[in-house]
This record gives structure tokens, C-alpha cells and sequence, in this order.
């Protein structure tokens, strides 16, 4: 392909970015199968 470059990719782990290519196959494994999701913001609840 030309005009590519090599990405490193990171995830965030309990508030901390941790690049993916050093994992072992089982979190690479569980990486790849993570569902995002897009929340919309919501109203903030009454406090009683």
C-alpha cells in the first residue's frame, strides 16, 4: 500500500493509556473483541 506508515495503538485501562503491542494473546484477544459505545449526555438527577 503505498503512502502507509506503521500506528502504534494504545488503550485505556482504569485512567491510563497502555500501547497494545506488548500484550500477551489473550488481552489482545479480549481487546479485539470490546464494543464501543456512544452514550448521549443526560440530565442530571435531582438529589434529595
Amino acid at each position: 500500500m503505498e503512502g502507509s506508515c506503521s500506528v502504534e495503538v494504545f488503550s485505556r485501562v482504569t485512567g491510563f493509556f497502555r500501547p497494545v503491542q506488548g500484550w500477551n494473546k489473550g488481552k489482545a484477544e479480549e481487546f479485539g473483541e470490546r464494543k464501543n459505545f456512544k452514550c448521549e449526555k443526560s440530565e442530571k438527577a435531582e438529589v434529595k
